[in-house]
């Protein structure tokens, strides 16, 4: 098949094939955030999608547009999850097989959605620690077998079809739009959706969203071409790419206004509070765009119509506790702390009347391997009721005669321990 342009008019057309396929996902008001940034805050709720994401957008799109020829090869993919939910879903819909690899750090939650999606069409391959290591033996395969390669977001097919999103999402406001902020991984969605805005409403400013620990298309600005990144972090899995697309990146540099980074203490601290009060399950990817708008809230005029893509709803219930750990840290509610405690009567008796405050708890307390007799050092993580509580709790460490040493974040014993 022929490959679209990348432009407006090849999104719209994009959107037309899609409109009987997909779900028209609701746009709707946040009054937490607007409440919490002074402008009006509309959610993009893509997470109610078919297979709980916008990827099944690009995938169909994609997958719809190929030949007779090329749905006898079949089709491969590589996906952190909701891509090859997205690919699963169109090809059972369409009666073609396919195979899709994933990375090792993909969670079972979205493993399984895929096989359930895939209705029997669609094999499972667990390759490699990261998107771009499953994306090369997907690659492989393609190479070895013929199969098509559907490209999670470096391919026009994709592209125009994830940029769909923009479409509605303007359509649905009820005011006119000052920002929309996209979250990005590989680049797919922030550049289909931006053709579409800077062609079409070219006043709408556009603000692309990455985790801090991959920040792959901040890395390509500073560049001036993608690059890749020695080190990621994959905890935000859906936008955990090493290296954005030859195809988006050209995109996001010209059009896009400004990229900006979160990290992910922060996004966890938004994916519970939008869990919490606004009753949206979000995975991490999906609190992006809605973590970044409280950062940016200086640049927002009061009142000005804010659109922010929760781009996905798979998260397993089992990465909570994890969620919460990490958001507790990131806003210095908890701390952690290797006492030495010498084995006498009343040493831990002291700790508890005279180190500890009120309101100050202890969450985890282990003791760790004896190095003689006399002593006996312990693992404590104390959480606070504010962060503020931090700089007393220190200066009576500091005063009491125990050994004390904080365990700062990113140190390889609280890696281990937490």
């Amino acid at each position: 098949m022929s490959t679209p342009e990348l432009s407006a008019a090849a999104v719209e057309a994009a959107a037309q094939v899609l409109a009987p396929i997909v779900l028209r996902t609701p746009l709707e008001y946040s009054q937490r955030l607007t409440d919490a940034v002074g402008a009006q805050v509309f959610l993009k709720r893509e997470n109610r999608q078919i297979a709980r994401s916008y990827k099944v957008r690009g995938a169909y799109h994609f997958i719809s547009g190929l030949s007779a020829e090329e749905r006898q090869r079949g089709v491969v993919c590589a996906s952190a999850g909701n891509h090859g939910q997205g690919v699963a879903w169109s090809c059972a819909r369409l009666g073609l097989r396919g195979r899709v690899y994933v990375p090792g750090n993909t969670p079972r939650q979205k493993r399984q959605r895929i096989l359930a999606l895939g209705e029997g069409a669609v094999e499972l391959v667990v390759a490699g620690s990261s998107y771009d290591e499953a994306g090369a033996a997907a690659l492989a395969d393609a190479e070895a077998t013929g199969a098509v390669f559907v490209h999670p977001f470096d391919d026009a097919r994709t592209i125009v079809g994830q940029g769909s999103v923009a479409v509605e999402l303007v359509e649905q406001s009820p005011a006119p739009l000052h920002t929309v902020i996209v979250p990005i991984g590989g680049g797919g969605l922030i550049a289909g959706m931006t053709l579409w805005l800077k062609e079409r409403h070219p006043e709408i400013r556009v603000v692309g969203v990455e985790p801090a620990g991959a920040a792959s298309m901040t890395a390509a600005l500073a560049a001036g071409a993608p690059t890749r990144l020695e080190r990621i972090d994959t905890f935000v899995d859906g936008a955990a790419v090493g290296r954005v697309g030859e195809v988006t990146f050209p995109v996001v540099r010209d059009l896009v206004d400004e990229v900006v980074t979160v990290p992910e203490g922060a996004v966890c601290t938004e994916m519970l509070e939008l869990y919490q009060v606004d009753g949206i399950i979000a995975e991490p990817a999906g609190a992006l765009a809605s973590t970044a708008v409280k950062q940016i809230a200086a640049t927002l005029p009061a009142g000005a119509a804010v659109a922010c893509v929760v781009s996905g709803g798979n998260n397993d219930v089992i990465r909570y506790a994890e969620i919460v750990e990490r958001s507790l840290l990131h806003e210095g509610l908890r701390h952690y702390f290797l006492v030495t405690f010498p084995q006498e009567p009343g040493a831990l008796r002291h700790f508890l009347d005279d180190v500890l405050s009120e309101g100050e708890d202890i969450v985890v307390f282990e003791y760790v391997k004896k190095n003689n007799r006399e002593t006996g050092p312990a693992m404590v993580g104390i959480e606070l009721e504010t962060a503020a509580g931090l700089s007393p709790l220190l200066e009576r460490m500091a005063a009491s005669p125990l050994q004390i040493d904080q365990v700062p974040p990113g140190s390889p014993l609280f890696s281990f321990l937490t």
